[in-house]
């Protein structure tokens, strides 16, 4: 076992959480927002309210559920047992992989702005995405005190761009740049509803902290803290940004914008001040890709410990890194990422991310039911009132959000997570043919 020492912190773990939540999309949600009128800014609202039920459900989960390692998935094979801790880390896992190449090509076009060639040339572009992919990588195989240094310094320095514009912006606003209201052309109602769809996915990633449960220092407390407080600073940062930028630039501009933050940074400062919101873009995306490059071998490693996964993914090396299943993950991610600079397979890796969003939610689903499931057996009537009702609201939010993420991805990826079934069939063999052979 790892010293306490060599394991994540409250702020290591904290940025993990921030890290993972905060990547180079949330940079583009101001352009998507603006034709609706500021009364996106309460889609901003509702939706850091569903992520504080969430985050409380995660929260107490990480302090009621004993070795934890894994998180949505530990949280749920815990309260359903092997067949829906399977499922949902089967999800899981591929849309982590597909999330992180997604990513990656999120970077190579930050960097863009630096290197004109890798929009025009699709060798350097994934050349570039490789780069960053297996140097990633290899950070993660030195182990989690390695990858947590370099996650807490990428987000402290994507965090300084975003709090600039966020705060420093809020002495540029102009008034008039509010008006309308709402100029979405449906009732106020429909309009937070449209717009808290667009916002929830700038909140995945608040689970983070409690995937390498086994790596933080005094899990229970240290996992609760960081995923509040990883959730109270990026509310703050998207709030503040949103209405920032939404005060800065007129929305018949930004609405049309593929920049805001940098076309806001500009009127703020200057035309230099393009790059280096363009340089907090690429830190955002290179930061959540260290988030996620750790997550991605994590996951595999506590699903192969359950036997639920082969045995190979829970090997450790000499610096207790997962690296089977960080080598594993990182192929396939650099598959996909691969497929969006190939013409053909372009579709098919937007059809992939479409996949992805689906098993992303579910699992908040089931660790919302979890935690009903896991309270009601604690024999303490105190405060069971206030935690039911947690539970409900998060599963109810869970609900809504998968919903909110269209009919055409539940349906494929409902499709994409039965076909884990036929590999479940494999695992429950192997694991009688082993008992059988002792």
């Amino acid at each position: 076992m790892a010293s306490t020492s060599k394991k994540l912190g409250i702020w290591t773990s904290t940025s993990l959480v921030v890290g993972s939540m905060i990547g180079a999309g949330v940079f583009l949600v101001p352009a998507a927002m603006a034709s609706y009128g500021s009364v996106s800014l309460f889609g901003w609202v509702f939706s850091a309210i569903g992520a504080f039920f969430l985050a409380r459900v995660f929260s107490r989960l990480s302090t009621m559920v004993p070795k934890s390692t894994g998180g949505p998935y530990a949280y749920t094979h815990y309260g359903f047992g092997d067949f829906a801790g399977f499922m949902i880390a089967w999800g899981y896992y591929i849309s982590i992989i597909t999330a992180n190449a997604a990513i990656t090509i999120s970077f190579v076009s930050a960097m863009s702005t630096f290197f004109p060639v890798l929009a025009t040339n699709a060798v350097a572009a994934v050349v570039t995405g490789l780069s960053a992919i297996w140097f990633l990588s290899w950070i993660n195989m030195r182990g989690v005190p390695t990858s947590g240094k370099v996650q807490l310094v990428t987000t402290i320095l994507k965090l300084l761009p975003l709090l600039v514009i966020s705060i420093g912006g809020l002495f540029f606003i102009r008034l008039e740049n509010f008006h309308p209201f709402n100029s979405s052309g449906g009732s106020v109602y429909d309009a937070i509803n449209a717009t808290a769809t667009i916002t929830m996915f700038s909140f995945v990633g608040i689970e983070c902290a409690t995937i390498p449960a086994d790596s933080v220092e005094n899990p229970g407390k240290t996992i609760a803290r960081a995923t509040m407080l990883g959730l109270l600073i990026c509310t703050v940062v998207y709030l503040l940004g949103s209405i920032s930028i939404m005060g800065i630039i007129p929305a018949a501009q930004l609405k049309t914008s593929v920049t805001p933050y940098a076309d806001a940074a500009v009127i703020m400062f200057g035309s230099n001040a393009r790059y280096w919101a363009s340089g907090g873009m690429a830190i955002a995306a290179f930061g959540a890709l260290n988030g996620w490059t750790l997550i991605q071998g994590k996951l595999p490693y506590a699903i192969a410990k359950d036997k639920l996964f082969p045995g190979i993914f829970g090997r450790q090396n000499k610096k207790g890194a997962p690296f089977v299943g960080i080598i594993v993950s990182s192929t396939f991610v650099s598959l996909f990422m691969m497929m969006n600079y190939t013409k053909g397979l372009v579709e098919q890796f937007k059809f992939l991310i479409l996949l992805s969003t689906l098993n992303t939610l579910v699992p908040y689903l089931f660790c919302a039911a979890a935690y009903i499931i896991v309270r009601l057996k604690i024999k303490q009537s105190k405060g069971l009132f206030a935690a039911l009702l947690v539970g409900m609201l998060a599963f109810a939010y869970s609900i809504w959000a998968i919903a909110g993420s269209g009919q055409s991805t539940v349906y494929w990826g409902f499709l994409l997570l039965m076909a884990g079934i036929p590999f479940y069939v494999w695992v429950v063999y192997k694991k009688k043919d082993e008992v059988d052979n002792n």
